[in-house]
């Protein structure tokens, strides 16, 4: 990755300051069962089967399927319930692989994001290393500029004792 700015512009997928960077090679799977109509009607499909508006439905559906044949008010499915042992075994056969397709595909998609937070982190890790050692970079360099500092002052300070001494001695023999 490289540091210099201009070399990546700010926003794009490959940027730094772009915090999805890491998600883009897996946006292939963000649609759970692909991009065509199927697919997103057995996502949906599969969505809504666990909702608590699918159990209350199918509740009411099948309590009003048995008090029309119990009360005789439809005669379409007798006492046993035949019919709706079948809708319900026919509901089994086509909701579990469904089921069982959208956890594939989300733990897929789990996995694949998880390896992105994962580069993320890394990513943020060696940042602020980088970060820790410039800082410690230029650290050094300020005690380095100090001490130089230091030398010169106390250089100075000679300069002008001896600067003063002199002024003295050259004033002394002048004025004597």
């Amino acid at each position: 990755m490289s540091s210099d700015p201009s070399a990546q512009a700010a926003g794009s997928p490959q940027s730094p300051e772009h915090h999805l960077r890491f998600h883009a090679p897996h946006l292939h799977l963000t649609t759970v069962f692909g991009s065509d109509w199927f697919g997103q009607k057995a996502e949906s499909f599969a969505r809504f089967f666990g909702t608590p508006v699918f159990l209350v439905l199918q509740s009411v559906l099948v309590g009003v399927w048995i008090a029309f044949n119990v009360w005789g008010l439809a005669h379409f499915d007798p006492y046993p319930f035949i019919l709706l042992n079948l809708a319900f075994s026919t509901q089994a056969a086509y909701a579990a692989p469904l089921i069982l397709l959208a956890q594939t595909r989300q733990a897929d998609r789990d996995k694949a994001l998880a390896e992105a937070d994962a580069q993320h982190r890394e990513a943020l890790a060696a940042a602020s290393v980088e970060r820790q050692t410039l800082a410690t970079r230029q650290q050094e360099q300020i005690f380095a500029l100090l001490e130089q500092n230091t030398e010169l002052t106390r250089v100075t300070r000679e300069l002008t004792a001896r600067i003063e001494e002199l002024t003295r001695e050259i004033h002394t023999r002048t004025c004597a």
